[in-house]
């Protein structure tokens, strides 16, 4: 009996001691785990940081894909990217070795290049295979299924619009301001609330707008009264003007910051996204998007500690991001928005293509 009592409790012995063994191993890999997404974070904040300090030239396509790489738990292929990459940038060259616009400029290279693109981007294109069938490039499309990307961060990047031809309007026009990085051409980001478009610059008409949502060339009116914007945002310089090469990298910096939030959602590290939001404000002090981002994390900090010195903080900005003139734009309002975008691109004739420049 005494040896029946003994071999129970040593196989009971052994199985709390396979358990224990068990959950070392968990927590080991876990921890593991958890240091290789940290690492794969710091390692993008170092490479944009060293950009934005100008330790290290500012490459737009390094900063977007170190961004999304990092999401990914640098998985993903730069080969792929880069790859993807030039096969649009290879397509609009062909299409613009051809005369698509009647412009009489000393800049017509230039132009009739932001043409190309722009067909690129919202066209159905026939194209003839080398076996002489007959092909159709289709035009890329807006996400209104998850435009916010709120199913899938990932939806808001450029690797995915170049795979998908699906984007919104972060990837949109990201993606046309690095197509004409890579085609040696000038265009420049601008912000709207909860949206970015492009701006461009040519002799005859001065500067000109290009909303790929809708694949039209609306006024600066026209998106000031539609947008939601208001005044003081436009005078304090936070919506509707050009950003620089380095506020682009700052705005890629947010995205790091935004990706890691997203998907660490209920246990992200708040001192990370702080270091993040901070390095964008240095180069980018209105970039209205890091201000809330770093809003919302500190008021996480305060509904998790009670201290009352980040809610005095919260309070602060957004007390200042309402100063210069951020408004939050209702949700339902947005998308209505969006919808009118889409009918707009329907019933457009694109006239932005036809301008005559004489």
């Amino acid at each position: 009996m005494k040896s029946i009592n003994k071999n129970i409790v040593f196989i009971l012995f052994m199985i709390l001691k396979y358990r224990l063994i068990c959950l070392v191993i968990f927590i080991v890999i876990s921890n593991n785990l958890w240091a290789q997404i940290d690492s794969a974070y710091y390692r993008g904040y170092n490479i944009l940081d060293s950009m934005l300090t100008e330790k290290k030239a500012m490459d737009l396509k390094e900063a977007i894909f170190t961004v999304e790489n990092a999401y990914f738990d640098e998985g993903l292929s730069f080969e792929h990217f880069d790859s993807r990459l030039n096969e649009f940038v290879a397509f609009v060259k062909t299409l613009s070795s051809d005369k698509l616009i009647s412009y009489n400029h000393a800049d017509f290279h230039s132009v009739n290049v932001h043409a190309a693109i722009f067909q690129m981007m919202t066209d159905t294109i026939p194209v003839l295979a080398p076996d002489n069938t007959l092909l159709y490039h289709l035009p890329f499309q807006y996400n209104f299924d998850d435009y916010a990307s709120k199913k899938e961060w990932s939806n808001m990047f450029v690797s995915t619009l170049m795979d998908t031809r699906t984007g919104n309007c972060h990837s949109l026009p990201l993606f046309y301001k690095l197509l004409t990085e890579e085609l040696g051409e000038k265009s420049w980001l601008a912000l709207a609330p909860n949206h970015s478009y492009i701006k461009l610059h040519n002799q005859a008409d001065g500067w000109y707008n290009v909303e790929l949502t809708s694949g039209q060339f609306p006024t600066d009116i026209w998106i000031k009264a539609s947008g939601y914007i208001h005044t003081d945002a436009i005078r304090q310089g936070i919506y509707m003007d050009t950003l620089s090469r380095k506020n682009t990298v700052a705005l890629c910096m947010t995205d790091l910051a935004e990706g890691y939030k997203h998907k660490h959602i209920s246990d992200y590290d708040p001192e990370f996204v702080l270091m993040c939001c901070n390095r964008t404000l240095v180069a980018f002090p209105d970039y209205v998007n890091a201000l809330l981002l770093k809003a919302e994390t500190l008021l996480d900090i305060f509904k998790k500690t009670g201290r009352k010195e980040y809610y005095q903080e919260v309070e602060k900005l957004y007390s200042y991001i309402h100063k210069i003139g951020y408004r939050k734009m209702p949700e339902k309002m947005y998308l209505e928005w969006l919808q009118s975008l889409s009918r707009n691109r329907k019933n457009s004739n694109k006239k932005g293509l036809n301008r005559n420049g004489n």
